[in-house]
């Protein structure tokens, strides 16, 4: 009998928020899901909806005015969630990496591209000879597809493309082998044929190392090639999770729904794109209710009553709307 992968990572209820002059700003609402080995699970969302501060509150890159409220976060099984920061220099690199969204903000442009694959990888291995940590910048670079790297080595961040510099910080990334990979909307300031590229090589990267990755998008159509798992989050909260199947091909979530419309695939031979009308509730003073009711075409009265909770659909399959209830009426 095959023995069911284990999770490399698990959030537990995180709730994060920041303190501000305004008010707590509650960016990261009661968020639970897991990671296998291997798997790739994107979060997709509009912008400010709390998918990048997800990812650093998992990694423990927030500022000052952030705090993790509640919650916990098992990497391996082991809960880091009070970890101090001390702990967390040296498991990140090693447990986990992150690629941000713009590579020419990532890179230093006053030093040569070897060099700082080389300090990524010494940082964690300081005991590596000169040559074992050339040789290991080398076939870092092939494994992403940077040709004639042994020449490239040498050059600058601004002898490079957008692609090639992205390729450049996904080096940097994998540096140190980790287990779990964040890529923060990685191909963002990428041309549509580059980013394809990208979301290539990452799932190449992926099946030949065995890295799981977190995919951070706002779109997505630019997911479908790349997920295994989807998660759509709305507000600082999960809305809906599932396989990219069940997510692209029976959506149940009205935000969801919404998505999917917005993409220009949906809207050929119309005169214009789908928007979602409206705007998202603010942070500091979240409605009662279900965040997404002033939006949602289909909002039953309970909705502005009562959050709704996760409505399991398959065993792989929930999402957060009161229309999967068994009383809510049917909508096509």
């Amino acid at each position: 009998m095959k023995q069911p992968e284990k999770n490399v990572l698990e959030v537990k209820n995180l709730s994060v928020s920041f303190h501000s002059t305004a008010g707590e700003v509650q960016a990261v609402r009661d968020v639970s899901f897991s990671l296998k080995k291997g798997e790739v699970l994107a979060i997709v969302g509009e912008s400010g909806c709390g998918k990048s501060v997800l990812c650093k509150s998992i990694m423990k890159l927030l500022p000052r005015s952030a705090q993790i409220k509640s919650g916990k976060i098992l990497l391996n099984g082991t809960d880091i969630t009070d970890y101090k920061e001390k702990e967390m220099q040296k498991i990140r690199g090693s447990a986990f990496s992150m690629i941000f969204q713009d590579p020419m903000t990532s890179l230093n442009p006053t030093i040569k591209i070897g060099q700082q694959i080389a300090e990524a990888i010494l940082v964690h291995h300081p005991k590596k000879s000169r040559e074992e940590v050339y040789n290991r910048v080398i076939e870092l670079m092939e494994l992403v597809g940077i040709e004639r790297p042994k020449e490239r080595y040498h050059l600058y961040p601004w002898h490079f493309s957008g692609g090639m510099r992205q390729r450049s910080v996904m080096t940097i990334a994998l540096a140190s082998n980790p287990d779990i990979l964040f890529a923060d909307e990685p191909t963002t300031a990428l041309d549509v044929t580059i980013q394809a590229q990208i979301l290539d090589l990452l799932r190449e990267i992926q099946k030949k190392l065995g890295t799981s990755t977190i995919l951070v998008s706002h779109d997505l159509g630019v997911v479908a090639r790349a997920a295994d798992r989807v998660a759509v989050m709305y507000a600082g909260k999960i809305v809906e999770i599932g396989t990219a199947e069940e997510i692209y091909y029976d959506p149940r979530h009205p935000y969801t729904w919404g998505l999917l419309r917005s993409l220009p695939a949906f809207s050929r031979g119309k005169s214009q794109l789908y928007t979602i009308p409206g705007m998202p509730p603010t942070l500091i003073d979240p409605p009662d209710g279900d965040d997404y009711a002033c939006r949602n075409e289909y909002a039953l009265g309970i909705d502005y009553e009562k959050m709704p909770p996760m409505f399991p659909i398959t065993d792989t399959h929930s999402a957060a709307t009161w229309l999967l209830d068994k009383r809510a009426p049917k909508t096509n």
